[in-house]
Protein backbone atom coordinates (compact mmCIF):
# COMPACT_ATOMS: atom_id res chain seq x y z
CA UNK A 1 0.00 0.00 0.00
CA UNK A 2 2.82 2.38 0.89
CA UNK A 3 4.59 1.60 -2.39
CA UNK A 4 1.41 2.36 -4.34
CA UNK A 5 1.17 5.72 -2.54
CA UNK A 6 4.75 6.60 -3.49
CA UNK A 7 4.18 5.64 -7.12
CA UNK A 8 1.02 7.76 -7.29
CA UNK A 9 2.80 10.69 -5.65
CA UNK A 10 5.66 10.63 -8.15
CA UNK A 11 3.28 10.14 -11.06
CA UNK A 12 1.18 13.18 -10.17
CA UNK A 13 3.97 15.49 -9.00
CA UNK A 14 6.66 14.56 -11.53
CA UNK A 15 9.80 16.48 -12.21
CA UNK A 16 9.77 18.71 -15.28
CA UNK A 17 12.39 21.09 -16.56
CA UNK A 18 10.68 24.34 -17.50
CA UNK A 19 11.89 26.65 -20.30
CA UNK A 20 11.36 29.72 -18.14
CA UNK A 21 9.30 31.06 -15.29
CA UNK A 22 7.12 34.13 -15.33
CA UNK A 23 5.88 35.85 -12.24
CA UNK A 24 2.11 36.48 -12.24
CA UNK A 25 0.48 39.60 -10.86
CA UNK A 26 -1.66 39.00 -7.80
CA UNK A 27 -5.19 40.25 -8.56
CA UNK A 28 -4.51 40.92 -12.25
CA UNK A 29 -7.56 42.55 -13.81
CA UNK A 30 -6.40 42.35 -17.43
CA UNK A 31 -7.07 39.29 -19.54
CA UNK A 32 -4.88 37.89 -22.35
CA UNK A 33 -5.41 39.92 -25.50
CA UNK A 34 -6.88 42.86 -23.54
CA UNK A 35 -4.93 45.83 -24.85
CA UNK A 36 -6.56 48.38 -22.57
CA UNK A 37 -3.60 47.85 -20.23
CA UNK A 38 -1.42 49.70 -22.73
CA UNK A 39 -2.74 53.10 -21.72
CA UNK A 40 0.12 55.04 -20.14
CA UNK A 41 0.10 55.41 -16.39
CA UNK A 42 1.48 58.23 -14.30
CA UNK A 43 5.27 58.27 -14.51
CA UNK A 44 7.15 57.26 -11.39
CA UNK A 45 8.95 60.10 -9.61
CA UNK A 46 12.67 59.66 -10.22
CA UNK A 47 13.82 62.63 -8.14
CA UNK A 48 15.06 60.33 -5.40
CA UNK A 49 17.37 58.40 -7.73
CA UNK A 50 17.15 54.86 -9.00
CA UNK A 51 17.80 51.90 -6.74
CA UNK A 52 17.03 48.50 -8.21
CA UNK A 53 18.70 46.47 -5.49
CA UNK A 54 15.39 46.21 -3.65
CA UNK A 55 11.77 45.97 -4.67
CA UNK A 56 11.02 49.29 -3.02
CA UNK A 57 8.70 50.47 -5.79
CA UNK A 58 6.14 47.80 -4.97
CA UNK A 59 5.46 47.23 -8.67
CA UNK A 60 3.88 43.85 -9.23
CA UNK A 61 5.15 41.86 -12.23
CA UNK A 62 2.94 41.73 -15.32
CA UNK A 63 1.31 38.47 -16.38
CA UNK A 64 3.05 37.47 -19.64
CA UNK A 65 -0.23 35.96 -20.90
CA UNK A 66 -1.43 39.46 -21.74
CA UNK A 67 0.95 39.42 -24.69
CA UNK A 68 0.54 35.80 -25.80
CA UNK A 69 -0.75 36.90 -29.23
CA UNK A 70 2.00 39.48 -29.76
CA UNK A 71 4.93 38.82 -32.08
CA UNK A 72 8.40 38.74 -30.45
CA UNK A 73 11.24 40.68 -32.11
CA UNK A 74 14.57 39.87 -30.40
CA UNK A 75 16.58 41.81 -32.99
CA UNK A 76 15.12 45.29 -32.33
CA UNK A 77 16.76 45.88 -28.94
CA UNK A 78 19.55 43.32 -29.24
CA UNK A 79 22.21 46.02 -28.89
CA UNK A 80 20.63 47.08 -25.57
CA UNK A 81 21.36 43.80 -23.75
CA UNK A 82 22.63 44.64 -20.28
CA UNK A 83 25.26 42.67 -18.38
CA UNK A 84 25.76 41.98 -14.69
CA UNK A 85 28.63 41.31 -12.34
CA UNK A 86 29.03 37.81 -10.93
CA UNK A 87 26.28 36.94 -8.43
CA UNK A 88 24.77 40.46 -8.66
CA UNK A 89 21.41 41.78 -9.79
CA UNK A 90 22.10 45.51 -9.43
CA UNK A 91 22.22 47.58 -12.62
CA UNK A 92 25.76 48.79 -13.28
CA UNK A 93 26.13 52.50 -14.11
CA UNK A 94 27.73 51.50 -17.42
CA UNK A 95 24.48 49.72 -18.42
CA UNK A 96 22.01 52.46 -17.45
CA UNK A 97 22.24 54.21 -20.83
CA UNK A 98 21.04 51.02 -22.53
CA UNK A 99 17.98 50.97 -20.30
CA UNK A 100 17.37 54.59 -21.25
CA UNK A 101 17.35 53.52 -24.90
CA UNK A 102 14.85 50.74 -24.15
CA UNK A 103 12.62 53.25 -22.33
CA UNK A 104 12.85 55.70 -25.24
CA UNK A 105 11.93 52.97 -27.70
CA UNK A 106 8.84 52.06 -25.67
CA UNK A 107 7.81 55.71 -25.29
CA UNK A 108 7.98 56.25 -29.05
CA UNK A 109 6.17 52.97 -29.81
CA UNK A 110 3.16 53.06 -27.47
CA UNK A 111 1.53 49.85 -28.78
CA UNK A 112 4.66 47.76 -28.21
CA UNK A 113 5.66 45.95 -25.05
CA UNK A 114 8.94 44.35 -23.97
CA UNK A 115 9.83 41.05 -22.33
CA UNK A 116 12.89 41.24 -20.08
CA UNK A 117 14.66 37.87 -20.02
CA UNK A 118 16.92 37.32 -17.01
CA UNK A 119 19.90 35.02 -17.55
CA UNK A 120 22.82 33.68 -15.52
CA UNK A 121 26.05 31.84 -16.08
CA UNK A 122 26.29 28.12 -15.30
CA UNK A 123 27.73 28.48 -11.81
CA UNK A 124 25.31 27.93 -8.95
CA UNK A 125 22.35 25.61 -8.55
CA UNK A 126 19.46 25.62 -11.00
CA UNK A 127 17.13 27.05 -8.34
CA UNK A 128 19.57 29.77 -7.34
CA UNK A 129 20.17 30.79 -10.96
CA UNK A 130 16.42 30.96 -11.66
CA UNK A 131 16.02 33.24 -8.66
CA UNK A 132 18.99 35.40 -9.64
CA UNK A 133 17.72 35.66 -13.23
CA UNK A 134 14.34 36.76 -11.90
CA UNK A 135 15.92 39.42 -9.68
CA UNK A 136 17.90 40.71 -12.67
CA UNK A 137 14.81 40.90 -14.89
CA UNK A 138 12.71 42.55 -12.18
CA UNK A 139 15.50 45.05 -11.46
CA UNK A 140 15.57 46.11 -15.12
CA UNK A 141 11.77 46.30 -15.12
CA UNK A 142 11.77 48.57 -12.07
CA UNK A 143 14.41 50.77 -13.68
CA UNK A 144 12.30 51.12 -16.85
CA UNK A 145 9.22 51.99 -14.80
CA UNK A 146 11.18 54.66 -12.93
CA UNK A 147 12.13 56.08 -16.33
CA UNK A 148 8.40 56.52 -17.08
CA UNK A 149 7.48 53.26 -18.85
CA UNK A 150 4.02 51.91 -17.96
CA UNK A 151 4.63 48.75 -15.88
CA UNK A 152 1.92 46.81 -17.71
CA UNK A 153 4.08 47.02 -20.87
CA UNK A 154 7.06 45.23 -19.31
CA UNK A 155 6.92 41.49 -18.63
CA UNK A 156 9.70 39.45 -17.09
CA UNK A 157 10.88 35.89 -17.39
CA UNK A 158 13.86 34.06 -15.96
CA UNK A 159 15.81 31.42 -17.80
CA UNK A 160 18.50 31.01 -15.17
CA UNK A 161 21.39 29.22 -16.90
CA UNK A 162 19.21 27.56 -19.59
CA UNK A 163 19.87 30.03 -22.46
CA UNK A 164 23.59 30.79 -22.55
CA UNK A 165 24.76 33.34 -25.10
CA UNK A 166 28.14 31.60 -25.09
CA UNK A 167 28.41 27.85 -24.30
CA UNK A 168 32.00 28.15 -23.03
CA UNK A 169 33.10 27.31 -19.50
CA UNK A 170 35.34 30.26 -18.65
CA UNK A 171 35.01 33.87 -17.48
CA UNK A 172 34.82 35.24 -21.04
CA UNK A 173 31.74 33.07 -21.71
CA UNK A 174 30.24 33.55 -18.26
CA UNK A 175 30.39 37.35 -18.55
CA UNK A 176 28.27 37.14 -21.74
CA UNK A 177 25.73 34.89 -20.03
CA UNK A 178 25.08 37.16 -17.02
CA UNK A 179 22.58 39.37 -18.82
CA UNK A 180 19.08 40.69 -19.45
CA UNK A 181 17.78 40.49 -23.02
CA UNK A 182 14.97 42.81 -24.17
CA UNK A 183 12.48 41.23 -26.58
CA UNK A 184 10.10 43.67 -28.26
CA UNK A 185 6.50 42.42 -28.47
CA UNK A 186 4.31 43.89 -31.21
CA UNK A 187 0.52 43.57 -31.47
CA UNK A 188 -1.05 41.21 -34.01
Amino acid sequence: MMMLGLVLTFATVGCKKHPGYTTAIPGLTHKPGDETGLAPSNPVDTNGGINTTTTGTGIAPTDAGIYSTYTPHPEILQAQTIYFDYDKSSIKSSEQGKLGEVANYLKTNPTHAVRVEGNCDERGTEEYNRSLGERRALGAREYLVQLGVDPIRVVTITYGEDKPADPGHNEAAWSKNRRDDFIVLTPP
